[in-house]
């Protein structure tokens, strides 16, 4: 998910600080960046209302 961390590094956030403010796990998190795992639509939901952007926008299937 190239976008999340498009978005956690466009504002300035490390993933700890991601982590605090979501309440997912920064290894969470970087599996995501990373390609590794795949957000369940409910964490998917909650990063894209954080970021206020939309689900399709996170999974790189709209422009913002």
């Amino acid at each position: 998910m190239n976008r999340l961390k498009q978005l956690r590094e466009g504002n300035m956030l490390t993933l700890k600080e991601l982590a605090r403010a979501t309440g997912i796990s920064a290894q969470s998190l970087s599996g995501y960046e990373r390609g590794v795992n795949q957000p369940t639509a409910d964490r998917l939901i909650w990063l894209a209302d954080y970021f206020n952007v939309t689900v399709d926008y996170l999974l790189e299937m709209e422009e913002r």
